[in-house]
């Protein structure tokens, strides 16, 4: 496997986005706790309509859930990346991912070219 030669442009911007990756993993922690603590058990003796917008809730907060947690990975694996000093290489091709691209989404794990082979695969 490749090791990354610090694609991100230098150590300290290496370090900015790490401390940026860390930053947003303790947001989203504190999002899904909130999310989990929001799943309460329906009460008895709804009307239909109060029936539907409960089900339409539950559906958004579940929905909600799925993107962060989905998010949350990719950081934690983005995170790991960084220690094991593959940051910044495409998991699909080996090359590196632009600075340009590290430092607008710094969770990406696949260059440009191979997002959007991999969106166009999955009919995203």
């Amino acid at each position: 496997m490749r090791r990354s030669s610090v694609t991100a442009g230098s150590a300290k911007n290496l370090d900015r986005i790490r401390r940026a990756l860390i930053e947003r993993k303790g947001e989203l922690e504190e999002q899904l706790a909130d999310i989990h603590e929001e799943q309460n058990p329906e009460p008895t003796g709804q009307d239909l309509g109060d029936q539907a917008m409960s089900s339409i809730m539950e559906n958004v907060r579940n929905s909600l859930q799925d993107t962060e947690l989905e998010e949350y990975n990719r950081i934690v694996r983005a995170l790991k990346m960084i220690d094991d000093g593959t940051y910044g290489i495409c998991t699909d091709c080996s090359k590196e991912i632009s600075e340009k691209r590290l430092n607008s989404y710094p969770n990406a794990t696949r260059c440009v070219v191979c997002q959007e082979e991999f969106e166009e695969k999955i009919g995203f």
